[in-house]
């Protein structure tokens, strides 16, 4: 190879080498540019995204609430009918009534003072006394527990 050749070869190099340089500085800001724009772009999918999964979740909480309160409703109407049916079948039925309030007062093991002729009742406080003063007995037995 002559000189001539090596200098133009290098003169050749040199032009390309520049030419990458030249290349380089403007791919490189080029590439940035769109790179954010396509981090832009899957950002603004993905907020997109979210907002359509929250205004689900809203749109399912208020049909939940809906078929809640409608459940409610119905179980109100329910308990209104029950009420209807206990309260026309007991209207007449004093004797009844009296009779199941005898039975829970006898079942609750409370006592009831009941008002005599003169309107006094009869009072077992005895009765209480001697059962009290036993209670005492038996701890001061026990040595105070």
């Amino acid at each position: 190879m002559s000189n001539k050749s090596i200098v133009v070869l290098c003169i050749c190099g040199f032009i390309v080498f520049v030419g990458l340089i030249a290349g380089g500085c403007w791919a490189v800001p080029t590439y940035d540019v769109w790179h954010q724009e396509m981090v832009g772009r899957a950002e603004l999918a993905k907020a997109n995204q979210n907002r359509q999964i929250a205004v689900t979740e809203a749109q399912a909480k208020e049909e939940s609430a809906k078929f809640l309160a409608q459940t409610e409703v119905e179980r109100a109407k329910g308990v209104a009918e029950a009420n209807k049916i206990i309260g026309s079948s007991l209207q007449g039925n004093e004797a009844y009534l009296h009779y199941l309030w005898i039975q829970e007062l006898a079942n609750s093991g409370h006592v009831i003072y009941v008002p005599t002729e003169a309107n006094l009742p009869i009072l077992e406080a005895g009765r209480l006394f001697a059962q009290s003063s036993e209670e005492v007995e038996q701890k001061t037995n026990r040595g105070g527990k």
